[in-house]
């Protein structure tokens, strides 16, 4: 899926936003590739719902599947986490450069 940078952004925030994601990508990243009987295997809910977490994280270009048989197993893609790191270190920096600022006309 080819996104503008905030698109990509939006996408990946939208997708971590739900703690069950937060965790299946987590495990995706300590044990991937694994499939999503595996993953279903380590938490409290379906491989149903495995299934759909991921395919919100694959949209969001979180993680990449392969097929390894009659499954698909999943691995980390860390291009859209890598943007997403730099937008926000970007904003982060802006708003440290305002604080300066503030600080300096308050000291003033």
């Amino acid at each position: 899926m080819s996104q503008g940078p905030q698109d990509q952004v939006s996408e990946v925030l939208a997708a971590l936003a739900d703690p069950m994601r937060r965790q299946v990508l987590d495990l995706v990243a300590a044990h991937g590739p694994v499939s999503a009987s595996a993953l279903a295997n380590q938490l409290p809910v379906s491989r149903q719902a495995i299934v759909k977490h991921l395919a919100v994280l694959e949209r969001a270009e979180l993680v990449a599947s392969q097929r390894a048989g009659r499954e698909n197993c999943f691995s980390v893609r860390s291009d859209a986490l890598d943007a997403t790191a730099t937008w926000m270190a970007s904003l982060a920096s802006q708003w440290d450069s305002r604080l300066a600022r503030l600080k300096r006309i308050a000291e003033a």
